[in-house]
């Protein structure tokens, strides 16, 4: 593939003693979608937070076109910011209510596109607002006017109106109806096909993930645990917390529910002192899971897994 957008090497983030995230490396390809799953806790906004520099990592480095993200100035990374975009999960929390809804979409056009005469940003704010399903002269109404898909299709609105080559979407449809989910779904789809952006979806609806991604990567405890082409993960996932994520929706073709089902139980503890992160809920723990952490490793040339039994669970 082409040399990628972004590239997160070894990125670990650390609150006081506890490890939110450790070790995470993967790469994002010029209108790539890549999903991110996990259960609550797992350290998917965190990561993503961290990726943004929006909170500081403990260790790695986060690449974007080949510049350093954490060694950036504080002027250089303002100036990246243009192309690296986030739309958060709380709908009404990220809009300030006491700005109208057209003011906020223009501010991102005042900061980086300065030269623009009020008349033409006005113009751009409408248009935007009609791509996302809304009308132009809902620029003038404040966000407690609008509904919760509303509000998070303004978001999209103000994260797009710049163009960006990265749009990180951090379970932008958990808050909301599920009719509702898939028509934010299909905008993200069809603006994804009209900008070219690349976008890291985090969420915990498989579904939606599904849907959306070219490739998966499942989140535990912190750790990258598997990472693969959407097709394959889907239909033949390696890790035993991969599988009990999907045994979350029954299906009786897969022989292997009932095993997965058995590891649901939450952890009891924040992050295992040593060994697999799954160590403690995982049905196929052996001596070696307790006592050493698993690297990440080819199942095929496009499907990695960190699990020491990851040869045996391949054909089981």
């Amino acid at each position: 593939m082409s040399t990628p957008l972004l590239r997160v090497q070894d990125v670990g983030v650390r609150f006081g003693p506890v490890a939110a995230v450790s070790d995470v490396s993967f790469d994002l390809h010029a209108g790539e979608t890549l999903g991110l799953v996990g259960e609550s806790g797992s350290g998917k906004s965190t990561l993503a937070r961290a990726i943004l520099r929006l909170i500081p990592m403990s260790a790695g480095q986060v690449l974007w076109r080949g510049t350093d993200l954490a060694a950036c100035s504080a002027a250089e990374l303002r100036r990246q910011r243009r192309d690296l975009q986030i739309v958060f999960q709380d709908p009404f929390a990220s809009l300030n209510p006491r700005m109208r809804v057209g003011d906020a979409l223009a501010e991102p056009l005042k900061i980086f596109e300065p030269e623009l005469d009020a008349v033409t940003r006005s113009a751009r704010v409408g248009q935007m607002l009609e791509r996302v399903g809304l009308s132009a002269a809902m620029a003038q109404r404040y966000p407690h006017e609008f509904s919760g898909g509303q509000c998070q299709r303004i978001g999209i609105a103000r994260a797009m109106i710049l163009k960006p080559r990265l749009l990180i979407c951090d379970e932008p449809v958990s808050s909301l109806d599920v009719s509702i989910q898939g028509q934010i779904v299909n905008l993200l789809v069809d603006m994804q096909a009209e900008f070219g952006t690349s976008i890291l979806f985090i969420s915990h609806n498989l579904a939606v993930v599904r849907h959306l991604s070219h490739r998966v990567m499942v989140l535990y405890r912190g750790r990258l645990v598997e990472m693969a082409s959407r097709d394959a993960l889907f239909a033949r996932a390696v890790h035993p917390y991969t599988r009990a994520l999907l045994a979350a929706v029954p299906d009786p073709t897969h022989a292997w529910v009932g095993a997965a089902m058995a590891t649901t139980d939450a952890p009891s503890t924040p992050q295992p002192t040593a060994g697999c992160v799954f160590h403690e809920r995982c049905p196929y723990v052996a001596a070696v899971c307790i006592g050493r952490v698993p690297r990440l490793e080819n199942v095929d040339a496009v499907h990695v897994v960190a699990c020491h039994r990851r040869h045996e669970l391949v054909y089981s």
